[in-house]
């Protein structure tokens, strides 16, 4: 079975199951009841279960079952249908995304978790422990989800700042290699989708702490307002991670500029140092019978002279301006 926990909850308490899979009626849940279900990848025959059971909307239930939704909110009557992304890290330096469909009720919240490997379990576990939040009723657990979704989003955050300060570093020293290179740009393939699938997040909380919606109580606002500082915080740090690695680029590219530069004064330098005795010897060598000092007895000591003066002068005068 997929359906990874069902439970009615009473005064913050655990009270029982919340479905019944033999196919017997269960009773609404009371005044101060709700019923909290997930499912992970469910079935149809679950999916259908639950929706006869608490009455959702059929294009909701379409929608939660499409793994490749945009983060988004509507309301159907009296109920709320959320959808967020999840996102995790593969090995290597791919994030892969899931999504979590949630089903809001004035006595029910239903999550439906498609290609997500971060189960609720613990999240279950944490809020069962704490009766007094947990009495808040089913907005609460909801806030709780997506707090517990987009917090999956701060380990993928931290693994990249490392990678790309270890970059940033590196650039400063040398100029990146190619597999270097090729890695930036497939960071920045990734952070920009992962802007454009989770950036609509932002959106999602901000209705919810903005906007009438049924099931949420007006007290419940400021929880969701949590929610919204740590989505806008992930993406915040996320474009500023690509802004970096747009950097790292420019800054190489700028610093080998520079070295390459250096590279071309002094070979300009010395070209024109060996340009002196060259053009020298040059004219020393066309063998005319008649030229100064080629029978001079200083003549030969005199060139030397004269070459060695003009180098060392253009020498010094290179070495001033930095050339060399």
């Amino acid at each position: 079975m997929t359906i990874v926990a069902a439970r009615r909850y009473s005064g913050g308490k655990p009270l029982g199951n919340a479905l019944e899979l033999d196919g017997h009626d269960q009773p609404a849940p009371g005044r101060h009841e709700f019923d909290w279900v997930g499912l992970a990848d469910p079935t149809d025959h679950e999916m259908e279960l639950v929706r006869t059971q608490f009455g959702l909307h059929p294009l909701a239930v379409e929608d939660a079952l499409n793994p490749n939704q945009m983060p988004k909110i509507e309301s159907y009557g009296h109920q709320l249908f959320i959808i967020a992304r999840t996102a995790a890290l593969e090995t290597g330096e791919n994030i892969v995304y899931g999504q979590t469909a949630i089903f809001l009720g004035p006595h029910f919240v239903v999550t439906v978790r498609i290609g997500s490997t971060r189960a609720h379990t613990n999240l279950r576990r944490r809020l069962e422990s704490d009766g007094e939040r947990l009495i808040e009723g089913p907005d609460y657990v909801a806030h709780a989800i997506l707090d517990f979704i987009v917090d999956g989003y701060q380990p993928i955050l931290e693994k990249y700042e490392e990678s790309v300060q270890d970059m940033e570093e590196h650039a400063i020293d040398q100029f990146p290699e190619p597999s270097t290179i090729r890695r930036i740009f497939r960071l920045r393939r990734q952070f920009r989708r992962f802007a454009r699938i989770v950036g609509p997040m932002e959106e999602v909380c901000e209705r919810l702490t903005a906007t009438e919606l049924p099931v949420i109580d007006q007290g419940a606002r400021i929880w969701f307002r949590d929610v919204l500082d740590h989505v806008r915080r992930s993406l915040a740090r996320m474009a500023g991670l690509r802004d970096t690695l747009a950097s790292i680029v420019e800054t190489a590219s700028l610093l080998e500029q520079h070295r390459q530069g250096d590279m071309t004064r002094q070979l300009a330098s010395w070209a024109a140092i060996l340009a002196v005795p060259t053009a020298i010897a040059g004219i020393y060598g066309m063998n005319f019978d008649y030229m100064p000092e080629l029978h001079s007895k200083w003549g030969y000591p005199a060139v030397w002279a004269v070459i060695l003066g003009i180098c060392g002068g253009l020498f010094l005068r290179f070495r001033r301006m930095g050339w060399l």
